[in-house]
């Protein structure tokens, strides 16, 4: 793999954090909501509340699982010292003590940053004993990797989007996954609805991990897992509503508010540009020319003149950045607005340090003037690869 298609690969996993990925309880209530079998749970952000939900709950087993998005928080641990972020316990009155050392701690698992993610809020749920489990997927292994290891683990069924789920399928999905008897009416049952929820509310994903049976003869969904494509949100503003930003860098969610769409990187050459893929192949080009990106900034299409002021203060709150290489393919957008933005930034904020700038298409020649004449020290550009170059350039001077 080449140097550059390391970046891009990184680049676009980092963009998927702009889906919107439910926490564990978030994905239970939907379920539940919509007929699924779930644990019974309650949802706790601090210590007395946990306890009390513990007690209410009456169950002959209680799980405290933290809530965080990600995996693996069983072997993950705390800053507090406290090792794994799920917890098994049969008395209600002993939940406070690891309530009180996830509660506002970091849990670090193989999925987080080293320093982990602070917990906010943890689950406090009945537990059941899983006499046998099943998974939707196949957990823990990559899906490629099972296909060509032990094809005959993967099951598949072609669903008519317009028929929907048939009941021979469903049922036949669940002698698949072994169950049998009456289980194996209810493991159908639980599949439809499975399915039904994935379109009724467009997710990108359902996981049910794991899919299993207790030795009482239920099927239960004991893990859930929901993702969303921003493409969704104008259709399920309700399920968008929930999206928990806690765990997203502050300067991630002050750009959200002005719609736009930013991501740290560990380089000193800030990116601006409208368009996702624009802005990897800027990214790129920075990379292959001996430079490191300082962040993904896509300002997106509609772009408007407190977008760029905005986004040139994120910008320069950044103590990384060294240069600013602006990158503008004014297609559907001015770039005149995107000048006079530029302008109107730099002398308001003071911006000290190398601005480099290639704009190109609707209304190029005024934007120039604009430029010129607002007696910035700005560097302008040809083409990207020379705006890169360039970029690159005045990073090494100083």
């Amino acid at each position: 793999m080449k140097p550059q298609d390391i970046l891009l690969n990184e680049i676009i996993q980092l963009t998927s954090r702009r889906w919107l990925h439910l926490q564990e309880y978030q994905s239970k209530k939907l379920m539940s909501n919509n007929g699924m079998r779930v644990q019974r749970f309650f949802v706790a952000d601090t210590v007395n509340e946990a306890l009390e939900a513990a007690k209410r709950l009456n169950a002959k087993e209680i799980v405290l699982k933290a809530q965080i998005l990600a995996g693996g928080r069983g072997k993950g641990i705390f800053n507090s010292g406290l090792k794994g972020g799920v917890h098994l316990t049969k008395d209600p009155n002993v939940v406070g003590q690891p309530a009180k050392q996830m509660i506002g701690y970091n849990l670090a698992t193989k999925q987080t940053p080293k320093e982990g993610v602070k917990v906010n809020k943890v689950m406090v749920a009945e537990a059941f004993d899983i006499s046998r489990e099943t998974y939707l997927p196949q957990r823990g292994v990559d899906i490629e990797e099972v296909a060509a290891s032990n094809p005959e683990l993967i099951f598949k069924e072609q669903v008519d989007i317009f028929e929907g789920i048939k009941d021979s399928q469903a049922q036949q999905m669940a002698e698949n996954l072994g169950f049998v008897g009456p289980l194996k009416s209810q493991a159908a049952d639980q599949l439809t609805k499975v399915y039904n929820l994935f379109l009724k509310i467009d997710a990108t994903q359902v996981e049910v991990n794991p899919f299993g049976e207790t030795p009482e003869g239920q099927i239960v969904c004991f893990d859930a897992k929901i993702n969303f494509d921003d493409n969704a949100e104008f259709l399920q503003k309700d399920i968008f509503a929930m999206d928990d930003k806690s765990e997203n860098e502050p300067i991630e969610n002050e750009a959200a508010k002005y719609d736009l769409k930013y991501i740290g990187l560990d380089g000193n050459i800030a990116c601006f540009v409208n368009g996702a893929r624009l802005t990897m192949a800027t990214c790129d080009i920075i990379f292959l020319n001996g430079g490191k990106p300082a962040n993904f900034l896509d300002l997106g299409g509609g772009v408007k003149e407190v977008q760029v002021y905005q986004a040139f203060k994120l910008l320069r709150a950044d103590p990384k950045v060294e240069a600013i290489l602006v990158n503008i393919f004014g297609g559907i957008v001015n770039c005149a607005i995107i000048a006079n933005g530029i302008a109107k930034a730099c002398w308001e904020l003071e911006l000290k340090v190398p601005l480099v700038v290639w704009l190109e298409g609707t209304n190029v020649q005024e934007t120039q003037k604009i430029l010129n004449n607002s007696g910035l020290p700005i560097t302008s550009a040809i083409d990207l690869e020379d705006a890169a170059k360039k970029a690159v350039a005045s990073v090494a001077k100083n």
